[in-house]
């Protein structure tokens, strides 16, 4: 019976240079899996492949020398242990992320949770080339958020409040873009040199901001045989429903408007990158 190739590649079956071997691709959140995936990665590995693992560039683990007899046996002993093959080629890839607020001091919104979302709305959605999205907690960007073709950086608004401060300073000293200064005991907040990293309200000693935690959204990253810093559209999304309005719309406008084996950046410079952002500009303003 002739092998299937593109069926299997798009099931995460990619075929290797030894023939009739595969590297088989796992689908991984956000970069988590619990201690019971991994036993079991590691019991199928041992057993169908080569007693090893390849952890990929997108947080994603590779079982390399899955013999093309087994894969249904090893779909099975996966299965088993809550842990599914991920896909490969034109479609919604793995959602990757950093440990965001959950774990890590500088983070600023919880990362882990909205890859989740983001995987249960999109993942191996058919398109006309790849599509990946990238989540990181904070400015310090850990995860490359600019790589993405839509990435996502948390961020938090901030706004002085006077009576709780102390005027101590703090967080003029936090600040490494220079938005805060101390003028006569009151801070003084130049909005547009903000970045929204919340240096500010986690130094300070009194909590004396009023926060919004929100997102940053870049679109068009690439990191490949081309290379492209996805750009904003958007200085600041305020809540999760309109975050989810625009990647809708901006993954709608990939599928609608591009040509086959076209990157997500090259549809956007090609249909007008004056159209894309009228097009999420008039999402979020009657978001």
């Amino acid at each position: 019976m002739a092998v299937d190739y593109a069926t299997l590649k798009k099931g995460g079956f990619m075929r290797q240079k030894q023939k009739n071997n595969f590297s088989l691709r796992l689908r991984v959140v956000g970069g988590n899996l619990t201690a019971k995936q991994l036993a079991t990665i590691a019991e199928v590995s041992d057993k169908y492949g080569e007693g090893y693992v390849h952890l990929t560039s997108r947080q994603s683990v590779e079982i390399p020398f899955i013999k093309v007899d087994d894969i249904d046996e090893v779909k099975a002993a996966l299965a088993k242990g809550d842990t599914e093959p991920g896909v490969c080629g034109p479609r919604v890839r793995t959602i990757t992320a950093c440990q965001g607020a959950a774990v890590c001091p500088s983070g600023c919104i919880d990362t882990y949770a909205l890859a989740k979302e983001l995987d249960e709305r999109y993942f191996a959605r058919e398109l006309p080339h790849k599509f990946k999205f990238g989540i990181t907690g904070c400015q310090n960007n850990c995860l490359k958020a600019e790589e993405n073709d839509v990435g996502i950086k948390g961020g938090i608004k901030v706004k002085w409040r006077e009576a709780d401060c102390i005027g101590c300073g703090v967080c003029v000293k936090a600040c490494r873009q220079g938005a805060l200064t101390m003028e006569d005991g009151k801070i003084v907040l130049e909005k547009e040199k903000c970045n929204f990293c919340g240096r500010c309200f986690k130094a300070c000693p009194t909590e004396a901001w009023d926060t919004i935690h929100g997102y940053i959204v870049s679109f068009g990253g690439l990191f490949g045989n081309h290379i492209n810093k996805g750009e904003t559209v958007i200085p600041f999304i305020e809540d999760k429903e309109t975050l989810m309005k625009i990647c809708d719309t901006a993954i709608q406008f990939f599928d609608d408007n591009a040509k086959a084996g076209e990157r997500f950046k090259f549809t956007i410079d090609r249909v007008g990158r004056e159209k894309f952002t009228n097009t999420i500009l008039e999402v979020y303003n009657n978001g």
